[in-house]
C-alpha cells in the first residue's frame, strides 16, 4: 500500500507539471528526495508513453489534419505547412540533447542545481507578458528559436512548456497558435525522449522497486491529471495569464534555495 500511495503521488506530480511551466523533472527528482524512493526507469518510460497519449488526444483533430495533408503531400494545406516546421523546430532540439544530454544530467542531479534552473525558468516565463502576440503564423527561423527553447529544457528545473510558450510569445505569435505549435512540437522531442531511454536503459527496464500495479496506477493518475492540467493551461494563455507561473517557480526555486543553506549548516 505505501508503494502504492508512492506511486500515486509521482503520478499526480508527474501530471500536473509535465504541462504547466514548472518543470516536470526538477518536480519529480525533489519529490524522489523526499519520499527516499528512486524513480524506476520502467516507470519513467511508462510515464513518457502516457505523456505521449495525453497529448495525441488532446491534439487529435490537428494531428488528423497534419496527417491527411501529409498524405496527400499539401503544404500549402494550414496543417500541411506546420509539419515541415515541427522537422525545423525539432533539429535543435535533438543537437541540444545529443551535445549536452550527459554533461546536464550529470550536473543537474542535485536539489541546488533544480532550485536556481527554477528561478531562472520563472524568468523565461515571465517574459511572456513581454509579447505582442499578434503574428498568425509560424516562420521556419521562429521554428528554430522555439526549437533551440526546447532543447534547454532537458535541464531539471527549466520547463520545456514554459520555456517553448515564452520564446513563442515574445516572437509575437498568438497565444492560441503559440499553444498550439508548441505542443505539436513536443510531440517528436518526447518520442525520441522515449526512444533514447529504452535504448539505453533497456538492461534496467525489468528491475524496479515498484510492482507492476503501482506503475500503471501512477500512469493512469499521470495521464489524467495530466489532461485537466493541459486545458487549464490553454485557458491560462488564452486569458493573457500565462506569466502568473514564474511567481510558483520563484517561490518554490527561493524555498529551496533557502533550505539548501540551511541544511548545509548542520
Amino acid at each position: 500500500m505505501e508503494e502504492l500511495i508512492k506511486a500515486i503521488i509521482l503520478g499526480i506530480v508527474q501530471g500536473l507539471t509535465e504541462w504547466l511551466p514548472v518543470s516536470s523533472t526538477g518536480h519529480l527528482r525533489m519529490v524522489e528526495h523526499l519520499l527516499e524512493l528512486e524513480l524506476p526507469i520502467l516507470f519513467d518510460v511508462i510515464l513518457h508513453v502516457g505523456t505521449v497519449i495525453v497529448v495525441l488526444s488532446f491534439f487529435r483533430k490537428e494531428i488528423r489534419r497534419m496527417l491527411s495533408a501529409l498524405t496527400h503531400l499539401d503544404f500549402e494545406d494550414e496543417y500541411g505547412k506546420i509539419v515541415p516546421l515541427i522537422i525545423v523546430g525539432v533539429i535543435p532540439t535533438l543537437l541540444i540533447g545529443m551535445v549536452f544530454g550527459r554533461l546536464i544530467e550529470d550536473t543537474f542531479q542535485g536539489i541546488l542545481p533544480i532550485a536556481i534552473a527554477l528561478v531562472f525558468s520563472g524568468l523565461i516565463v515571465y517574459s511572456a507578458k513581454f509579447g505582442k502576440a499578434e503574428i498568425e503564423s509560424v516562420s521556419y527561423s521562429k521554428a528554430i528559436m522555439i526549437g533551440i527553447a526546447q532543447g534547454l529544457a532537458i535541464i531539471p528545473g527549466i520547463s520545456r512548456s514554459g520555456a517553448t510558450l515564452a520564446v513563442a510569445l515574445l516572437l509575437g505569435i498568438k497565444r492560441e497558435k503559440a499553444f498550439e505549435f508548441s505542443f505539436l512540437l513536443s510531440i517528436p522531442a518526447i518520442l525520441g525522449a522515449l526512444s533514447l531511454t529504452i535504448y539505453t536503459e533497456f538492461d534496467r527496464l525489468a528491475s524496479s522497486s515498484l510492482g507492476w500495479a503501482e506503475i500503471f496506477a501512477g500512469a493512469i493518475i499521470s495521464m489524467l491529471v495530466g489532461y485537466v492540467a493541459l486545458k487549464l493551461l490553454r485557458k491560462t494563455i488564452t486569458v493573457g495569464k500565462f506569466h502568473l507561473f514564474a511567481f510558483y517557480c520563484w517561490l518554490l526555486g527561493v524555498v529551496l534555495i533557502l533550505l539548501f543553506g540551511v541544511l548545509q549548516l548542520f
